[in-house]
């Protein structure tokens, strides 16, 4: 249940619905491998998780919002075995892909969760419990009538702030240059969080280069990151 001092984010919708069956190689991904490292939102029991015990080691836990096709998500887990990885996202057959990326390079230290974050963090994370927070191109709404439903709100990052441990980043990176300067300013205003940088973060060059990324490159558009520090 919702605390008085959580913040009250029912108008923030963080992913939209999307159709689309698996392939047959994601399915099988999915009924092989989902059972051992994947969990529902909606099935997790009341309180935070035990990240410890669901990994079976202690480590710095990273949770990434928006894993997508897995591209990138199954690239940085396979890069850091000493993190404990965290992906959520409410994409069936993104998870299913995801899973297979993960199988090829043999990531052991991913645990993939289907919902929505806001829930998912709301509920289910305990405060200053994770040392990084990663959304890497959110859904950018275009539209300026749809921009309130854009995932990078004030009550948002709060939320994201207050589950950082102390130290703890939040990356975001996005290629529409409007919502990069609303996440500039959104983040910016949060009291919790420090911008790393004056600005625009440079690139990192561990961050991969999808072909969505280079695909807005080619249509002309930059994208930018933003690393900001939990105080």
């Amino acid at each position: 249940m919702e605390s008085e001092q959580e913040p009250r984010l029912r108008s923030v919708v963080s992913y939209v619905k999307r159709g689309g069956r698996m392939t047959v190689g994601q399915q099988r991904a999915w009924e092989q491998l989902w059972p051992s490292i994947g969990r529902e939102v909606s099935d997790l029991e009341p309180g935070p998780i035990d990240f410890d015990a669901w990994f079976g080691r202690p480590a710095p836990v990273v949770l990434e919002i928006g894993s997508g096709m897995g591209e990138t998500t199954s690239r940085l887990a396979a890069a850091a075995p000493e993190v404990n990885y965290v992906a959520v996202e409410v994409y069936e057959a993104g998870l299913g892909q995801l899973l297979l990326r993960a199988e090829k390079l043999g990531v052991e230290n991913l645990r993939l969760l289907r919902g929505d974050a806001v829930t998912l963090l709301g509920e289910h994370v305990a405060p200053e419990s994770l040392n990084a927070v990663r959304i890497f191109f959110p859904d950018p709404w275009p539209k300026k009538r749809h921009h309130k439903r854009r995932l990078i709100q004030p009550e948002f990052v709060s939320l994201v702030a207050s589950r950082l441990a102390r130290g703890g980043t939040l990356h975001l990176a996005t290629d529409w240059a409007d919502y990069a300067e609303q996440m500039l300013d959104v983040c910016s205003a949060e009291p919790a969080l420090r911008n790393r940088f004056d600005g625009w973060a440079p690139r990192p060059e561990w961050r991969p280069v999808t072909k969505f990324e280079q695909r807005a490159e080619a249509e002309g558009r930059t994208s930018h990151d933003l690393i900001f520090v939990r105080e």
